[in-house]
C-alpha cells in the first residue's frame, strides 16, 4: 500500500452519534407531509446528496415529494433535539486523534452536511481545532456518494489521493472514497457492509479506538 500521509474523517456516526437522529427526523419530518417514511427508507439517504435522494424519494414516494421541504423540516426537528440535548461524540474519536497528533498525518473532515452546521457540530464537541481542513457537500458540485469531496480534500490537505485513509460509516460515504482512489475504512454505525460494499473496504473496524493499530 501507498504510504498514507492523511486521514479524512466522515463527521456523521463517525465523529458525532448524531445518524440515529437523522433516520427519526427524516421519518418524522416525511410522515409530517404525508409520506409514510420507514426506518430502511431513512438508511438509504445517510451522506447522500440531493442529486441521488431526490430522485429516490421521487421513486418511493411519488413525484410530489418535495425533498428540499422535508430536509429543511427535518433540519429544524435535528436542531431542536440538539439544542436541547446536545451531541454525542463517537466513542473512541478523542483517542484517536491524540494518537495522529503524536504522528506526521494529516487531519480532514469530509462531510455531506454544510459549513455552518459543521463548524457548530464539532464545536459543541471542542473538536473544531483538532482537524487542519474541513470539507463539507455545499462546497462541491456533486455530494456523496460521488467523489468530488475528497478529490477537494485531497486538494486542500496536498496529498494525492491514494496517500489517503477515508474514515465512513455509510455505504454511501464508502463509495465515495472508493471513487476518489482512497482507503475507505468502515466503522459501521447502523448497518454492517453488505458482500459487494465488503470488496471497497481496505478495512472495518469495530470502532474509532483500532484506527491506530491499521497506521503503524
Amino acid at each position: 500500500m501507498t504510504d498514507i500521509k492523511a486521514v479524512i474523517f466522515d463527521m456523521d456516526g463517525v465523529i458525532i452519534d448524531t445518524e440515529p437522529l437523522l433516520a427519526k427526523y427524516w421519518q418524522q419530518a416525511a410522515r409530517e407531509f404525508g409520506f409514510p417514511m420507514e426506518y430502511e427508507h431513512a438508511l438509504q439517504l445517510r451522506s447522500c446528496s440531493e442529486k441521488y435522494a431526490s430522485p429516490y424519494l421521487k421513486k418511493t414516494f411519488g413525484e410530489s415529494f418535495d425533498y428540499r421541504t422535508v430536509r429543511a423540516r427535518r433540519k429544524e426537528l435535528m436542531n431542536e433535539d440538539i439544542e436541547k440535548n446536545g451531541i454525542v461524540k463517537k466513542k473512541g474519536i478523542d483517542e484517536a486523534l491524540d494518537y495522529l497528533d503524536s504522528t506526521d498525518l494529516i487531519k480532514a473532515v469530509a462531510t455531506a452536511t454544510d459549513l455552518e452546521r459543521a463548524e457548530k457540530y464539532l464545536k459543541l464537541i471542542g473538536l473544531y481545532r483538532r482537524f487542519d481542513v474541513i470539507c463539507c457537500g455545499s462546497m462541491v458540485k456533486n455530494g456523496k456518494p460521488d467523489p468530488d469531496i475528497y478529490f477537494l480534500a485531497a486538494e486542500k490537505i496536498g496529498v494525492p489521493p491514494d496517500c489517503c485513509i477515508a474514515v465512513e460509516d455509510s455505504p454511501n460515504g464508502i463509495k465515495s472514497a472508493y471513487s476518489a482512489g482512497m482507503h475507505p475504512v468502515m466503522i459501521p454505525d447502523l448497518t454492517q457492509p453488505d458482500e459487494e460494499l465488503s470488496k471497497l473496504l481496505f478495512k472495518k473496524l469495530s470502532s474509532l479506538s483500532e484506527l491506530p493499530d491499521i497506521l503503524y
